[in-house]
């Protein structure tokens, strides 16, 4: 069965071909993935590599965990499950974004 890692502290300049073929070193890549910024399409630092199996998915946590890829050090631990998160509002009530509400009027 796969396993899922979380990889940290990815350079921008990373890409998912070469995260891949970092993780290739400790076995089956099943998949690799950097996550983007929707609007920019830049890294966001990060991403997520699918082993084939426990075992070698333990043996990329040993090899690479602490370790070096492209100049930066990087963190690699098993993913945990995503959740559902509360939508977050910003505080906007429903009164828009325009500001002004409590302003008073100078009529001098």
């Amino acid at each position: 069965m796969a396993k899922k890692l979380y990889v940290g502290g990815l350079s921008y300049n990373t890409t998912q071909e070469g995260l891949r073929d970092a993780f290739a070193q400790a076995g089956n890549v099943e998949s690799a993935i950097i996550i983007t910024d929707k609007m920019s399409g830049r890294s966001k630092g990060f991403g997520f590599v699918e082993m084939s199996t426990d075992e070698e998915a333990d043996n990329a946590i040993t090899t690479f965990n602490g370790k070096e890829l492209d100049g930066r050090t990087i963190t690699v631990s098993e993913a945990r499950p995503m959740t559902d998160r509360p939508r977050r509002d910003f505080g906007n009530r429903g009164r828009g974004f325009g500001g002004g509400g409590n302003r008073q009027k100078n009529w001098n």
